[in-house]
């Protein structure tokens, strides 16, 4: 295959010949790109992943697991501890398993994405801020709590990338899609950074401890994902209509049809099951990374400013991976990333000192973004025209309920051998088996 480069006033174009072929595909244009930033309706979609990474940076990496091991749950050993928190993460991601592909179908035949999300949004919303509420000891209470935000958190995302299609046109889709991405590890990242200052610094606002500044923070996080979530509840537009929602089929009945068509293909089905194993383990990573540093005895501080790095290396390093996957395959640059991730976790089990987390957090920031964002485009190479929705619905039912096999096997592996070590070196089963599945799925790239 050989490409051509092109370009004139307003149209960047590629020619690409292909078995004797020559055809031109047009990228963008300068209008449409310059389009993008002013319409309200993208910048609202947009602005939504600066809202709700606020909870997956600030709340799932960062605060709770803090909180929940040296507060709400101090009476509990660094195993049983780990256990828990593990066993939460799990069940949030296997309820957001089982209740995805049905609401997702209600929302697609009512047309009601929007309206779902705003909902499951402020079931998270109003879940994060109780956590406030939570005593010293009462563990199992914000542990609910916790789980019933991570729900809110996981099914309002599949109806955020639901919404790409509508606002969108098909030029744009790639770069508003990375506009999202963007937004979402630049909030993430400023809003760690502004919460983290102030547990520093809590008696500046008024708090006599950093418990107390932390537990506020909570409340601060849902109101900062309710007011940033504002404009796409208000600009942004649901454009496209089910024609068939008047058909009688039944929501259930409706879910079977579509897994059916999307499973029907056995390089999707073998490509769904790798993804599905290795990014529970990238899942898993994010989420238990905190707790396994607060095992080997690192300051609550590294752990924090380790976080910070990996957000904001992250962000230009998902776009400079998007050129590398362009130059050497998709398939090859998603290997890659799976077989750093494999090289991180064998890191993590020896690492000793603070200097060792901050590698690696620099090592998860290049490869994170990447991993998911060559894991939808090698997908996109696999749906036949005019079934995106049904095949990106699977897709992301997988893609944000992972993390179910990750956190409990960490977890078990910790009460059993009473070794966070051994917990932490099983997450390399994941990303082994993901990278032997993926590497047996035909693509044509």
């Amino acid at each position: 295959m050989e490409d051509f480069w092109g370009a004139n006033r307003d149209i960047t174009y590629l020619w690409v010949r292909h078995n004797g072929a020559k055809k031109c595909v047009i990228l963008t244009t300068t209008k449409h790109l310059i389009s993008m930033y002013k319409n309200k309706s993208i910048l609202g979609w947009a602005l939504y992943d600066w809202a709700n990474s606020v909870f997956a940076t600030v709340v799932i990496a960062g605060f709770f697991p803090v909180v929940f091991k040296s507060y709400w749950a101090s009476d509990l050993s660094d195993s049983e501890n780990t256990f828990w928190l593990g066993a939460g993460n799990a069940a949030a991601s296997l309820i957001v398993v089982c209740i995805a592909p049905f609401v997702g179908t209600i929302g697609d035949k009512f047309n009601m994405r929007k309206q779902l999300l705003l909902a499951f949004m402020l079931l998270g919303v109003l879940s994060t801020a109780m956590l406030s509420t939570g005593q010293q000891g009462n563990w199992p209470y914000v542990l609910a709590l916790y789980i019933v935000a991570s729900i809110g958190f996981m099914a309002a995302n599949v109806f955020y990338d639901a919404l790409l299609v509508p606002v969108s046109r098909d030029a744009q889709i790639d770069r508003v899609s990375g506009l999202g991405y963007g937004m979402g590890y630049l909030g993430g990242g400023v809003a760690l950074a502004f919460f983290v200052y102030i547990s520093k610094q809590p008696e500046i606002f008024g708090y006599s401890n950093a418990i107390d500044a932390v537990l506020v923070s909570f409340v601060l996080v849902a109101v900062w994902w309710f007011i940033f979530s504002m404009p796409l509840a208000f600009w942004t537009k649901d454009s496209i209509q089910n024609k068939e929602n008047s058909v009688s089929l039944s929501v259930v009945s409706q879910t079977v049809k579509v897994f059916k068509t999307v499973l029907k293909n056995r390089q999707t089905r073998l490509f769904l099951f790798a993804y599905w194993i290795y990014i529970d383990g990238v899942d898993t990573i994010i989420r238990m990374a905190v707790d396994y540093g607060m095992v080997l005895g690192f300051e609550t501080s590294d752990l924090i400013m380790a976080l910070l790095i990996t957000q904001f290396v992250g962000f230009p390093a998902a776009i400079i991976y998007g050129y590398i996957g362009n130059r050497v395959g998709v398939k090859k640059s998603l290997l890659a990333g799976i077989g750093i991730y494999a090289v991180i976790t064998w890191l993590g089990y020896n690492m000793s000192t603070a200097t060792d987390f901050y590698i690696l957090a620099i090592l998860i920031g290049l490869v994170q973004g990447g991993v998911q964002a060559m894991s939808r485009s090698l997908f996109t190479r696999m749906i036949p025209v005019g079934q995106a929705a049904e095949y990106f619905g699977i897709y992301n039912m997988l893609g944000k309920s992972a993390a179910i096999i990750g956190p409990i096997l960490m977890g078990g592996v910790a009460l059993l051998t009473e070794n966070h070590r051994y917990s932490i070196l099983s997450v390399l089963i994941l990303f082994i088996v993901g990278a032997i599945l993926l590497s047996r799925v035909k693509i044509e790239e």
